[in-house]
């Protein structure tokens, strides 16, 4: 990722190469093409969105819509971390008559995009706004208009190859900042419709310096940050652990009876943690010791 400025200093620009991690977290669910491009553009979105974060904190993203896909949720934080899931990975429509993979048509027209920030002092913000088009990129855009008051523009692009590899994944991301001429935005409005989409720049070029220029045009792009990006699921076997304390000795107890163990999956990373009535007793001696 890099990140920069542009338009004399009156834009803050970034530039995602996301390539690697979104075929990292398809591979994971085994998500089909169509449900691969939804996935991909909202966690590059995601990490769009977080690169202006502070430290520890970090977005959630949830996209809930009327299509088959139904719902898509990423996690992005402020140190270049995503992951993220599709509710229904299997989904795959045919192609739009352009030839573009049917990512509205996945995700739904109407639907809505929530985003809650999560800060460093454990406070959460909440934002929420229809989508505009359920490009995903769009409906981005929109949020960031309607719902921080930023004027901006996103482009996302997702090439997925016959195999269902991912070819190409990434995005940018152009905001206007605090006293902004109203000459730079009319100068944005007329030139970013003519950008290439971003599958198309990274098919061309993957020199992230070189895009940023691409798409800012003549306005003369200063880079300021390089950032590495990845993914990254914070699950791990002691949360999960913890997860179960918390449901207490009674529930634990229903769990071994009933289910004689318990099986916890991560929607973000497919782990599964598998307890049997050994593990769970243990689980139960450690509550009574804390309680103790």
């Amino acid at each position: 990722m890099l990140i920069g400025l542009a338009y004399g200093r009156q834009c803050r620009v970034v530039v995602l190469d996301s390539c690697d991690i979104v075929q990292e977290v398809t591979s994971k669910h085994g998500t089909k093409p169509t449900a691969s491009a939804a996935l991909g553009r909202s966690l590059s979105a995601g990490l769009l969105l977080a690169s202006s974060l502070k430290c520890e904190e970090k977005y959630t993203i949830r996209l809930s819509g009327n299509g088959p896909i139904q719902e898509i949720v990423v996690d992005a934080t402020a140190k270049g971390t995503v992951r993220g899931y599709v509710s229904h990975p299997q989904v795959h429509l045919s192609p739009k008559p352009n030839g573009k993979l049917d990512v509205s048509g996945a995700i739904g027209t109407q639907g809505l995009l929530t985003v809650v920030k999560h800060t460093e002092n454990d406070l959460n913000f909440t934002g929420q706004t229809p989508f505009i088009s359920g490009e995903i990129a769009e409906d981005f855009t929109h949020y960031l208009v309607t719902s921080e008051q930023i004027p901006s523009a996103m482009g996302l692009g997702v090439l997925v190859h016959p195999d269902e590899s991912i070819l190409e994944a990434g995005g940018f991301l152009v905001q206007a900042l605090p006293g902004v001429q109203e000459s730079t935005l009319e100068t944005l409005e007329k030139h970013l419709p003519h950008v290439p989409t971003m599958t198309q720049l990274l098919k061309d070029d993957h020199d992230l310096l070189s895009l940023a220029q691409k798409i800012t045009g003549d306005a003369h792009f200063e880079p300021l940050e390089s950032r590495h990006v990845r993914f990254q699921c914070t699950c791990s076997l002691k949360r999960t652990e913890e997860t179960l304390m918390l449901l207490g000795q009674k529930e634990l107890e229903l769990m071994i009876a009933e289910q004689h163990g318990a099986d916890v999956h991560c929607n973000f990373c497919n782990a599964h943690y598998t307890f049997n009535e050994t593990d769970l007793k243990k689980l139960i001696q450690e509550l009574n010791r804390h309680l103790a």
